[in-house]
């Protein structure tokens, strides 16, 4: 084998190890992981080990790739029934909300650092949108609001294909590419969002109703397919011109929310390939800045950071959910939840690649506000979630059943883990009231399987198998979610078992 493959291999693996130790570590920490991923790359760079990585065009390739990947993990895990309350303020803040943080961005720039309208809104617009990675890893670790938390997922999974149509029609613009009307521009973003919407939520439905009818011979090939679904999305929009990452994020929504073989063990696969995508990504960027740029960049990333976290992105956020009547403390916290983090530098390497005068400074200034700002942020944000009193209290988490397709018998086998809290705890299997055909056929407890008989109470920590007619499986997942929330006379407290928030 090729010696060079064989050190990059090396290289990779001790790189996937190093961050996944490093991860623990933010964690105890409280700091944002993606710093600690940036600092690898550094240490890996010119400045550290002497990698010497130049290669702005292979870093937007890859970089676009991984977004891909997080944006698919995002819109897997995302409950429909969150986002459906959410929508209407997320879409405003993905498109309004982009339109009015970067020209207030822009305005604010060309007054204090005294620099050209064409410049100033490059700048703007590569800062536009929020980060994907860095919502979906901060936001649920907090109890937030349902709605608010989703409305600021959906900002996150949306607002890429408006910044990303920006910054090239300005690259374009400022190197005598396009001269095409502003009212053209417009129609064109238009388009290509909601085209891009068409194609994902159609490749979601059809890969969807494929994978329910289709038996796959190994149940590790749904992860492959649902993640593929969403790769095909992003192409397909992409070769139609299209948006491509509002594509593969309504795809993942609408896979994500389907009744579908190995729904969590997919989900559980995806967000592990986002977590790769996230490591890979952020040390490519950061093997890609040069430190020695990067001090005098702090200046200019301090003013324009400032500009957009104190006054652009409280305006945008204002303009757009004034009209939805939601109170000033989930805007307040909103306006300070827009996180910046691998989109925007990704976005940077766009004008690099374009060859757009002083895209080099603009890709430094970007680095630095986003270092710069994530810490501020990432740390802040519980402790403004409690001072505005917007944390929800933690409530017990609803019983997670994994479903198999049993094809010859016209039934299916689910797996049902009893969580911490969970008024499953103590209760007998016949007060379960399954339906007839369906029924526990193991239990699972502390390292023990055994087959359960009518005396068997579910404990918390019980890993149990049932065995059920297809058709009876919705009932039979409602019933064990009721029990789960509401104990055994979940029905005479109305407890229906509906899904999270479908209610």
């Amino acid at each position: 084998m090729n010696t060079t493959v064989t050190v990059a291999l090396a290289i990779g693996a001790a790189v996937v190890l190093v961050a996944a130790v490093a991860l623990r570590l933010a964690d105890r920490l409280g700091l944002p992981s993606l710093l600690l991923y940036l600092a690898l790359g550094l240490a890996l760079g010119e400045s550290g080990l002497g990698i010497d990585f130049e290669d702005a065009e292979l870093t937007q390739t890859l970089g676009v790739a991984a977004l891909v990947i997080i944006l698919a993990e995002g819109g897997l895990t995302t409950r429909w029934a969150d986002v459906r309350r959410a929508i209407g303020p997320g879409l405003a803040l993905a498109t309004v909300g982009v339109v009015v943080s970067v020209a207030v961005t822009a305005a604010i720039t060309v007054l204090v650092l005294d620099v050209s309208w064409g410049f100033a809104l490059l700048l703007a617009a590569v800062i536009g949108s929020t980060d994907a990675a860095a919502v979906f890893a901060t936001l649920r670790r907090l109890p937030l609001p349902r709605r608010l938390a989703a409305a600021i997922e959906a900002e996150s999974g949306l607002n890429d294909a408006p910044a990303i149509l920006l910054v090239t029609t300005l690259a374009a613009y400022l190197t005598d590419v396009d001269d095409a009307a502003w009212w053209s521009v417009v129609l064109q973003v238009v388009a290509q969002l909601l085209g891009g919407a068409v194609v994902g939520i159609a490749v979601g439905f059809a890969g969807a109703e494929l994978l329910r009818r289709v038996a796959l011979p190994l149940a590790g090939f749904y992860p492959l397919a649902m993640l593929a679904l969403c790769v095909l999305a992003f192409s397909t929009a992409t070769l139609v011109t299209a948006s491509g990452i509002v594509a593969v994020y309504l795809c993942g929504l609408v896979l994500g929310n389907a009744a579908l073989p190995h729904r969590s063990a997919s989900i559980g696969f995806a967000e592990g390939m986002a977590s790769l995508a996230q490591i890979g990504l952020f040390v490519l960027l950061g093997l890609l800045a040069s430190p020695s740029r990067l001090l005098d960049a702090l200046g200019p990333a301090l003013v324009v950071g400032g500009a957009l976290l104190l006054v652009a992105r409280p305006l945008s956020v204002v303009s757009c959910l004034v009209w939805f009547r939601w109170p000033w403390a989930q805007q307040a916290f909103v306006s300070w939840a827009g996180l910046r983090g691998a989109v925007p530098i990704v976005l940077a390497t766009f004008p690099l690649t374009a060859d757009v005068p002083g895209a080099g400074r603009i890709f430094d200034t970007v680095f630095v506000l986003v270092v710069v700002f994530t810490l501020v942020q990432g740390w802040s944000l519980p402790w403004v979630a409690r001072k505005l009193r917007i944390a929800a209290p933690v409530v017990p988490r609803d019983v997670e059943v994994e479903s198999a397709p049993l094809e010859e018998l016209d039934a299916e086998l689910m797996q049902l883990t009893v969580p911490p809290g969970s008024r499953l705890h103590g209760v007998y299997l016949p007060e379960l009231r399954l339906p007839e055909d369906a029924a526990v056929v193991l239990i699972v407890r502390e390292g023990r399987s055994f087959v359960p008989d009518r005396s068997t109470r579910l404990m918390r920590g019980d890993q149990a198998l049932l065995v059920s007619a297809r058709r009876s499986r919705p009932e039979a997942e409602r019933r064990l979610r009721a029990v789960s929330r509401a104990g055994r006379l979940a029905s005479w407290r109305g407890e229906t078992g509906a899904a999270s928030g479908a209610d």
